[in-house]
């Protein structure tokens, strides 16, 4: 038997909760939007570095803003400052939460497999034992069927 990291049990009433959970964070930020890939692609990169600077700049604009053109919204540029911080603090915990969670769906998803594996060799090595295996074992097969570079080839 494979090893088994995880064992537990999610019952639908945590599921409830999680949901509502999630639904509650996205109402407490109306404010989220959905980029395209392009639009992702076409904003200036914002890294660590580029944390610094905003907030040098910050700094500079609340000493003074007068070499700025009429146009630039500084308090604008301070609302997006602040946002992103905020953002920051609740971004990183989720963060470290989806990581958790993909983690353990994909350790449970390669035992879960690893199980049906040994369940498939079973079944096949025990056919003649048990009347009825015969087409649950094909339909398993199906899972190992590689398709043929040249269409005309049978599989066999």
């Amino acid at each position: 038997m494979p090893d088994n990291k995880v064992s537990a049990i999610l019952e639908q009433t945590n599921i409830d909760a999680i949901n509502s959970a999630i639904t509650s964070i996205k109402n407490n930020l109306p404010f989220l939007i959905d980029l395209s890939a392009d639009e992702r692609k076409a904003l200036p990169k914002f890294g660590d570095k580029s944390v610094a600077f905003v907030n040098k700049a910050n700094e500079l604009v609340t000493q003074t803003d007068e070499f700025l053109p009429r146009n630039f919204d500084v308090e604008e540029f301070k609302k997006d400052v602040a946002l992103y911080s905020k953002l920051y603090s609740v971004l990183q915990p989720l963060t470290m939460l989806m990581d958790k969670l993909e983690d353990t769906y994909m350790q449970v998803g390669s035992e879960a497999y690893a199980s049906a594996l040994v369940i498939y060799q079973q079944a096949k090595l025990n056919k003649d034992q048990l009347s009825g295996l015969e087409p649950i074992i094909d339909d398993l097969a199906k899972r190992f069927l590689q398709k043929s570079s040249n269409p005309a080839t049978p599989v066999q």
